[in-house]
């Protein structure tokens, strides 16, 4: 699937949950539960986000042109958050990452729903996904 059909599939999503904030966090919460898990060996302060209140590891692995990105969070909130991420973004190239107009955070009405320290964390998160998708995409330049 494209980012773009990733997105709108959230967005589908949501919007089935109609305007229950309570119903909409359950999903977040549930999408972290069934995010594969770090292997303990990533989990290491190298691969902490900066800019987030909680703890959030994100490791990359660079598989036949694309990201494959595996995450942990000490937040459950946190967690489903990153993993809206990944399934959006990972499995990508990065080129198409960093192409990657992030629109559904939005459309779903969850930027006006988070506090501003997670909403920043988001931020943080998309921020690293994105650097991430610099770095190798200048390193395949290089190639």
């Amino acid at each position: 699937m494209s980012i773009k059909e990733e997105q709108d599939e959230i967005i589908a999503d949501f919007e089935f949950l109609g305007n229950n904030w309570d119903d909409k966090y359950e999903y977040i919460i549930q999408l972290g539960k069934e995010l594969p898990l770090i292997e303990p060996r990533y989990k290491k302060d190298e691969n902490l986000i900066k800019g987030c209140q909680s703890r959030v590891w994100l490791h990359v692995d660079y598989k036949d042109d694309k990201l494959i990105f595996t995450a942990d969070s000490d937040a459950v909130i946190t967690k489903g958050l990153i993993s809206l991420l990944i399934k959006v973004l990972s499995g990508h190239t990065p080129k198409e990452i960093i192409d990657a107009n992030i629109s559904f955070i939005d459309t779903i009405g969850l930027s006006s729903h988070l506090s501003p320290t997670r909403s920043n964390g988001l931020l943080s998160m998309l921020k690293q996904i994105k650097l991430y998708a610099v770095a190798f995409e200048a390193k395949s330049i290089q190639l």
